[in-house]
């Protein structure tokens, strides 16, 4: 008989378990979504349980042509696979969950911030066995639900939140949804930044090259795309060192990449950005000890999701930045 002989697979076999699509799965067709979030499931299993209609949109059957929308609900049936068939499971070395713990920077019943450091994706996929999401659930396997209420680039560091109960969950994506989480990010970028407080507030579009990779780029398109978003951003000037200058971020929007992208286009492109960024640049700060995209989520504050208290985290700058920092201020 068929069993769930993974247990640290968190899609249950006795029921069904139902996933809100966010901003980063927008677009992405059922069946690479699912491929990507049923992470030990044979990809034969994931076809059939598809063409059977076992996977539900909205209370709706769908193909395995369907593009997802934010917000759609996704029901995944109980995952049953055979024994054989998950053999070859990996499991995250003790190594890979051990910052985890000291990373908390806070926890109830509801909800779990951490200061997630860079280099994490949040989640597994493209190559990565084990996202921040994964991790997390191995480390707390008796944990009833687990899940990601936003998401941060893998190369950005900072706070990042995660849901312990769906209601919580459900209650933080309204309030991202009513730009009720103010979210404020540090980065230091390449060039004279001279005004103390600038707002800027570009059209981004949303593409992907030929091998799969997102891209997003400004555009001058007013007509209604689904690809295209407007972006707002308070920047503020902490400190200018000539040559690089240490900005703060007020988002008003959190588009994907939006940080990176306004910045590139302004002519000051985060230091360390192998995607949008200098890359000849990059490339001499890392022989002076920058190796990573300086992009810190350093605040948030919101509303408590279940008792409506106000809550603020914070997140100290990580050492390899406070360090660089600390070497253009001699």
């Amino acid at each position: 008989m068929a069993q769930n002989t993974n247990p640290k697979n968190h899609f249950s076999h006795e029921k069904a378990t139902f996933v809100v699509v966010d901003e980063s799965s927008e677009t992405q067709k059922i069946d690479n979504f699912l491929l990507k979030i049923l992470k030990n499931v044979p990809k034969s299993h994931i076809y059939k349980i598809l063409r059977s209609g076992e996977v539900r949109v909205n209370k709706k059957r769908i193909d395995t042509t369907y593009r997802l929308k934010i917000d759609d609900q996704v029901r995944i049936p109980p995952i049953v696979i055979e024994a054989e068939k998950v053999s070859n499971v990996i499991e995250p070395k003790h190594q890979q969950t051990a910052w985890l713990e000291r990373n908390v920077i806070y926890e109830d019943d509801a909800l779990l911030a951490i200061n997630k450091p860079s280099g994490y994706a949040v989640h597994g996929g493209s190559g990565l066995n084990f996202g921040v999401i994964e991790l997390i659930r191995h480390a707390r396997p008796r944990a009833k639900f687990l899940e990601l209420v936003h998401r941060i680039d893998r190369e950005t560091s900072g706070i990042l939140l995660i849901a312990k109960k769906r209601s919580a969950l459900v209650n933080m994506h309204d309030m991202m949804r009513q730009n009720r989480i103010e979210k404020k990010y540090t980065m230091m970028v390449e060039g004279d930044w001279t005004e103390s407080k600038k707002t800027v507030e570009l059209m981004l579009k949303k593409t992907f090259t030929q091998s799969g990779e997102r891209r997003v780029n400004v555009t001058n398109e007013e007509e209604d795309d689904s690809q295209n978003q407007m972006s707002k951003t308070i920047f503020y000037l902490k400190k200018s060192f000539g040559a690089y200058s240490f900005l703060e971020a007020k988002l008003i929007t959190g588009r994907t990449h939006q940080l990176r992208v306004q910045l590139a286009h302004l002519g000051f492109p985060i230091l360390g950005d192998d995607k949008y960024g200098d890359f000849s640049l990059n490339k001499a700060l890392q022989k002076k000890g920058l190796k990573r995209m300086f992009l810190h989520a350093f605040s948030m504050k919101l509303k408590h999701p279940l008792t409506d208290e106000p809550l603020e985290l914070n997140a100290p700058l990580p050492r390899e930045l406070e360090a660089f920092l600390s070497q253009q201020s001699q």
